[in-house]
């Protein structure tokens, strides 16, 4: 089985200006493509795992979160580093989908496409609320946050966090 980093997007690979969903206005955050592929190189599937309910709400269309996707894959891949794949949900709260996080559908999808092992894998986020789908599956769990929280490993950064990581 193979072990897997599973990164939300927004606040962790680019600026979260709130339903970011145009491609050309995306803000990369620092050090991203060094830090997967540091990921890469420790062996760990890289996963991005992100709640899209813009599309839901009538923000922006689906293929906005595609076309967002495939520049921040290019970018990492100017680096010399890869995202294995991009799972996203498209519904909004109110639907109680399974996709959903916190729920888990999205990571349960990759570990089936991937033979992830959830013991030896992570869940890196800004959001509290992400932490929740990872411990639901038994991932090790990362806070991205300035501020130390006592019931989170944190980090600054996704790089901060790559680095923590064996």
């Amino acid at each position: 089985m193979n072990k897997a980093v599973f990164l939300d997007r927004d606040g962790v690979l680019i600026k979260d200006t709130n339903y970011p969903g145009d491609p050309e206005t995306i803000v990369f955050l620092p050090k991203i493509a060094q830090a997967i592929r540091m990921l890469n190189d420790k062996g760990y599937t890289v996963v991005v795992v992100t709640n899209q309910s813009g599309v839901a709400r009538g923000y922006f269309p689906e293929e906005n979160v595609k076309r967002i996707h495939g520049k921040i894959a290019e970018k990492v891949c100017e680096a010399g580093a890869r995202i294995d794949r991009f799972y996203y949900c498209p519904h909004h709260p109110d639907e109680n989908c399974s996709c959903r996080k916190p729920k888990p559908g999205l990571l349960l999808q990759a570990q089936k496409d991937f033979d992830i092992d959830f013991a030896r894998s992570y869940l890196i986020s800004d959001s509290e609320s992400d932490m929740a789908a990872g411990r639901s599956v038994g991932c090790k769990t990362i806070l991205l946050s300035h501020e130390r929280n006592p019931a989170y490993t944190t980090a600054g950064s996704l790089f901060e966090a790559a680095a923590l990581l064996k």
